[in-house]
């Protein structure tokens, strides 16, 4: 069960790491850390729009339907916008185990702001998860990449391994905090995450040796970057103060129609700038094209995706029946069903993608893609249905949810563990935590689109309920229809990255 192995990347020192059941020991270190982080994430999302809409005198923000959704695509694509500076953190000034560290800490003091019961120290936690969750996320991930410099197959495994971790935190979040947040309140629900991530800093700290040298210096380090970094924090703290003292008053539909705007053309841009002044070989440019084909499907994906935790959510609450032998589930805990689907799933798409690797057959990622745009498709397509039974004046099952979320959780098998392991292969080594943002740069500008198109719908205009829905059916085909297309050159640009 636990050997050891020797690590002979270029340029570290040879070193002996444990293996557990082939895998290094460092893989539970980060198993972990992410699944308390992914504990705490999913469970503020479980709650967050529903105590955003409800009223003053329910202990909510009494927030109206448009801007709550587009507060979540807000707050969710904001993490993972500042996964980019988070990657750029690592790579520049600490490494991507500080980094680790460091957002671990901050999700915990936001998540202990949202708890203190202030409506203004509720919208500063939410900042302090935001720029906690921009520094965990992408180097938690690029260090599970660092554990396997060999590449293959074996890393897929690996990372389909982690992002079980990713799931069971998904599927205890959502299980328990709403059922806290239904019998003690809101705030004593906002709690229970900070004590989650608490004990994921914890275990960190604790076994963070068996990591050896994965993420222990930044890979393209200059300390003049921290003059950039100091100046972005005081500007954060400046809009913070002027906001929460109210002579900064935010739209956040504007905003988030003009962030979503930004960061399209911060993506594709970034991309560019990486591929032509970046001083990349040829191969190394032809995969960032490649990328660029990944990175826009996912978008599409997470854009339908995130309707989960806004639209779905509301659906759930409004015109679903919760009602399980005489007690009431919160609509909350449906967000569960889906992490149910991916834990019981994973492995064996795992055991699929290496079956197929040792014959020879195994998909390539842009085909990987395009089965997972397409079953989202699908989804979108129940929704549809379940939509038009509503406008008759049904109350649905909860059968309906459950569908939707069995064909979201094979589709985000075939693409979002796929996607983070290609990323880390594609990437151009000087650019590794950067580039591991711009794969979560696509989850942002997924979440800040799914805010907005949830925005057009209206509780007082249920016709525009399935029309929410067959908007993102066309999309999610349309997506994976042509990554079938075009998944030839595609993998030509991959120059032999499988």
């Amino acid at each position: 069960m636990s050997t050891t192995r020797t690590d002979t990347r270029s340029g570290a020192e040879p070193t002996a790491q444990r293996t557990l059941f082939g895998h290094p020991r460092g893989l539970a270190t980060l198993f972990f850390t992410e699944m308390w982080e992914r504990f705490t994430y999913y469970g503020i999302q479980s709650i967050l729009i529903l105590f955003m809409v409800a009223a003053s005198g329910r202990g909510g923000l009494g927030v109206g339907d448009r801007s709550a959704n587009a507060i979540v695509g807000l707050y969710f694509g904001g993490t993972y916008l500042l996964s980019l500076l988070g990657g750029w953190v690592a790579d520049r000034l600490i490494g991507g185990r500080q980094a680790v560290l460091s957002g671990g800490l901050l999700i915990t003091a936001g998540n202990a702001l949202l708890a203190a019961g202030s409506h203004r120290l509720f919208f500063l936690g939410l900042i302090f998860n935001v720029l906690g969750v921009g520094l965990l996320k992408p180097n938690v991930s690029a260090t599970v990449g660092a554990l396997y410099p060999e590449g293959g197959s074996q890393r897929d495994a690996g990372f389909s391994i982690f992002y079980m971790g990713i799931n069971i935190g998904s599927l205890f979040g959502p299980m328990f905090v709403p059922v806290v947040a239904q019998h003690f309140g809101w705030h004593a629900g906002f709690a229970l995450p900070a004590l989650g991530m608490l004990i994921g800093v914890v275990q960190f700290l604790a076994t963070q040796r068996y990591l050896g040298q994965a993420g222990s210096a930044p890979a393209n380090a200059r300390p003049r970057s921290w003059f950039a970094l100091c100046g972005f924090a005081a500007l954060i703290a400046l809009l913070t103060v002027l906001t929460l003292n109210g002579a900064l008053t935010v739209n956040a539909v504007r905003l988030s129609t003009s962030i979503s705007w930004a960061v399209g053309i911060l993506m594709a841009a970034y991309l560019l700038y990486m591929a032509l002044a970046g001083g990349l070989s040829r191969q190394e440019r032809g995969r960032v094209f490649a990328m660029m084909a990944l990175f826009a499907a996912s978008t599409v994906f997470w854009m339908a995706y995130m309707q989960m935790f806004g639209s779905f959510t509301l659906f759930a609450e409004r015109y679903t029946d919760l009602n399980v032998f005489g007690w009431r589930m919160p609509a909350g805990d449906m967000q569960a069903v889906d992490p149910v689907f991916i834990i019981a799933l994973a492995p064996l798409f795992a055991a699929l993608w290496v079956a197929l690797g040792r014959r020879g057959r195994d998909l390539s990622s842009p085909g990987k893609f395009a089965w997972g745009l397409l079953l989202m498709a699908a989804s979108m397509l129940v929704m549809y249905v379940a939509a038009l039974r509503v406008m008759r004046g049904q109350v649905v099952s909860p059968l309906w949810l459950t569908a939707t979320y069995f064909l979201n959780a094979c589709g985000e098998l075939c693409l979002s563990p796929v996607g983070l392991s290609s990323t880390t292969k594609l990437a151009p080594a000087r650019f590794a935590g950067q580039t591991m943002g711009l794969w979560f740069l696509t989850l942002a500008l997924g979440s800040f689109l799914a805010g907005l198109l949830s925005g057009d719908y209206s509780a007082q205009h249920l016709a525009t309920l399935p029309a929410l829905y067959l908007e993102l059916f066309w999309w999610s085909a349309g997506g994976g229809v042509l990554m079938l297309l075009i998944s030839a050159p595609v993998k030509r640009l991959m120059a032999g990255v499988q």
